[in-house]
């Protein structure tokens, strides 16, 4: 009887237990490990002196358990561990294991967007394989001006855009016009972008980017702010990958004043406006040029990148026609409610065989490497 393959699920949680934590996540998406949780009548986004965390971290919960579940059915001897940002017991851990493949789903250490690169480097010098991106491309994909400049030189149009790293002389580009969107240069699920990202005065601008300078300690990326239609590609596999069916973000459901943008309320905060004014629809409606020119960006940006095993490529359709990829997404959340199992489904896959193929991907890819 053949050995059944062993995979650890990896993944790294910020927790929070008290009320007044909970409370603060609300009113910034933001986690704070300690102290007081501000006044209901507080602005929103005031800067505190807390670590920045990702609550995208805490939704990772779900996606772990939906992965676990496709694991075991597929047959797959699973041992789950949560890192929390211990990476001497990570390493003890996988010394004891052995695993065959790790299924990664750290984006994290100790708060740190930038250390998911070097969890997969870690995975490297061990020689585990894992599943997704490796640690270059998690590491790319994270300096969005950088990404931007890469795509360009490719021909591949994403917004025009300007970077601020200091918070003096802060002034309109000459190449850039308002409306325009203000975010994190180093930080991905839409940490950092609210409805008060989007600005359309000088004051707005200045307001904006000392904000993220502050609150983030990274540089602000500024770009145009195309307002259109919001189309995600998500693709699968390595080799040969599989280009699912493209999905669209219905802003409908928002209200008037409120700008079309996948805020991060519009990602993880349930029960808000934006939240449930967001919803994905899949496949959209597209003429077939236009759809064959969204594959065709998506996954030549999924190669240029560097991303293995399965992606997403994020896109803005402009009202007059022009395409402008907004993000590459190597590792993005496939959890059973997410963007891309809504692709795969359309596709006629199902959640364990979304995750068969994530996993048989990352072992014909290791397997090459060992030829």
């Amino acid at each position: 009887m053949a050995r059944k393959l062993r995979i650890s699920l990896l993944y790294n949680e910020p927790t929070t237990g008290t009320v007044g934590d909970r409370q603060f996540i609300t009113q910034n998406g933001r986690l704070q490990s300690s102290g007081p949780a501000p006044r209901p009548s507080q602005k929103a986004e005031k800067h505190v002196p807390f670590p920045a965390v990702d609550l995208s971290e805490i939704g990772v919960m779900e996606e772990m358990e939906d992965i676990k579940r496709a694991l075991s059915t597929l047959g797959y001897r699973v041992s789950v561990m949560n890192v929390d940002s211990d990476v001497y017991r990570l390493i003890e851990h996988l010394r004891e294991e052995g695993p065959d493949l790790i299924f990664n789903l750290v984006e994290c250490i100790e708060n740190e967007s930038a250390q998911e690169m070097n969890v997969a480097g870690l995975y490297d010098l061990l020689k585990i394989p894992y599943t997704g991106a490796g640690a270059f491309a998690l590491g790319l994909a994270l300096n969005k001006p950088r990404v931007k400049e890469l795509l360009s030189y490719h021909g591949i149009k994403t917004p025009p855009f300007h970077v601020f790293d200091a918070p003096t002389r802060i002034s309109l580009p000459s190449h850039l016009q308002f409306p325009l969107i203000v975010k994190p240069s180093k930080e991905d699920a839409s940490v950092g972008i609210s409805d008060l990202s989007i600005v359309t005065t000088e004051a707005e601008l200045r307001k904006r980017v000392r904000f993220v300078l502050e609150e983030f300690q990274q540089p602000a990326l500024v770009e145009s702010y195309i307002d259109g239609r919001e189309l995600n590609v998500a693709i699968l596999g390595y080799r040969k990958p599989i280009i699912l069916p493209i999905s669209e973000i219905d802003f409908s459901g928002l209200h008037d004043g409120m700008h079309r943008i996948v805020s991060y309320d519009a990602k993880w905060m349930t029960g808000t406006v934006a939240y449930e004014g967001t919803k994905g629809v899949c496949p959209a409606k597209l003429p077939a040029h236009m759809e064959a020119k969204l594959r065709d960006m998506a996954i030549r940006a999924f190669h240029i990148v560097g991303c293995r095993d399965y992606a997403r490529v994020d896109f803005r359709l402009a009202p007059n026609g022009d395409v402008y990829l907004l993000e590459v997404n190597p590792n993005p959340d496939i959890s059973d409610d997410a963007g891309f199992a809504r692709s795969a489904r359309a596709y006629g896959l199902t959640f364990p065989q979304i995750v068969g193929r994530i996993v048989e991907s990352a072992l014909e890819r290791h397997a090459l490497e060992l030829e």
